[in-house]
C-alpha cells in the first residue's frame, strides 16, 4: 500500500509591524490631513507592499506631534519602545530615518534596544535593512548627515539671535521691571522706572537684598 504525501508550504511568520511618524512642530496638525498623516500613508503603503514576506501593521498607533527629533524623550516613542522591550513588535516602520531620530548617538541607544529584542528597523524612503553590515553602514552615513544639518541649523538660529541682540531687538523671555516690548524692542515704562529706582535707593541705604526683598514683599511691590 503506497502512501502520497502532499508538499505542505511552509508557513509564513507573521512580522508585526509598528509605523512610527514624527513631527517637529504643531504647526498643522490640526488639519483633516496632516504629516503624519501622510506618513503614516506612505509606511501602511509599504507594509502592504510586503504582504507576502508575512509584513502586517499592527493597530497600535505611535504618534510623536510638536517633538523634536533631538531627544529621546517622546511620549509615543516611549510607548513604542516599552512595546519593543515586551516582545510585541518584529518590524518598525518609519517614513525617514531622522522622523526616529536626528541624533547620531540616539539612534545608537536605539538600535541596541532593536537588536537586542531583535527588531528590524525599515525606512520606507530610504532603501535599507539594520540586520545587514550595509544597512548598518548606510544608517551611520545617513544618521551623520542629518546631525550636521541639524547643527547647522542650530549655528543659524544661534547667529541669527545674535544678530537681532546686536540691533536691539528682544528675543523673548520675561519681561524685566520697568520695560514694556513694543515692536519687538524694550522701552522704559516710566511708571514702572519710579520704582526700579526706588528699590535701587532702598538698596544701597539697607545694604541687603534678602532684607530689601522681604520688605517689597510685605509692602506688596511685586515684580511683573
Amino acid at each position: 500500500m503506497s502512501h502520497h504525501q502532499e508538499a505542505v508550504a511552509p508557513v509564513q511568520r507573521r512580522l508585526r509591524c509598528a509605523i512610527y511618524t514624527r513631527k517637529s512642530s504643531e504647526e498643522g496638525l490640526d488639519m483633516e490631513f496632516n504629516s503624519l498623516d501622510a506618513q503614516r500613508e506612505s509606511c501602511e503603503a509599504y507594509v502592504a507592499s510586503q504582504r507576502s514576506e508575512g509584513f502586517a501593521a499592527i493597530r497600535e498607533r505611535y504618534d510623536d506631534g510638536g517633538h523634536s527629533g533631538g531627544t529621546l524623550e517622546r511620549p509615543a516613542l516611549q510607548r513604542l519602545l516599552t512595546d519593543v522591550e515586551a516582545g510585541l513588535i518584529d518590524v518598525i516602520v518609519v517614513y525617514k530615518i531622522d522622523r526616529l531620530s536626528r541624533s547620531l548617538m540616539d539612534f545608537a541607544k536605539l538600535v541596541e534596544i532593536f537588536d537586542r529584542n531583535k527588531v528590524t528597523f525599515v525606512s520606507v524612503t530610504q532603501s535599507f535593512n539594520t540586520t545587514t553590515s550595509m544597512g548598518r553602514l548606510t544608517l551611520n552615513i545617513l544618521l551623520s548627515f542629518a546631525q550636521f544639518e541639524r547643527e547647522v541649523i542650530g549655528e543659524r538660529i544661534r547667529d541669527k539671535v545674535a544678530a537681532s541682540r546686536k540691533r536691539g531687538m528682544w528675543m523673548g523671555g520675561h519681561v524685566p521691571l520697568g520695560y514694556d516690548v513694543r515692536d519687538r524692542k524694550l522701552v522704559v515704562n516710566e511708571a514702572e522706572a519710579a520704582t526700579v529706582r526706588m528699590i535701587f535707593e532702598r538698596f544701597v541705604a539697607i545694604g541687603s537684598a534678602t532684607t530689601l526683598a522681604k520688605a517689597l514683599a510685605v509692602e506688596g511691590v511685586l515684580n511683573k
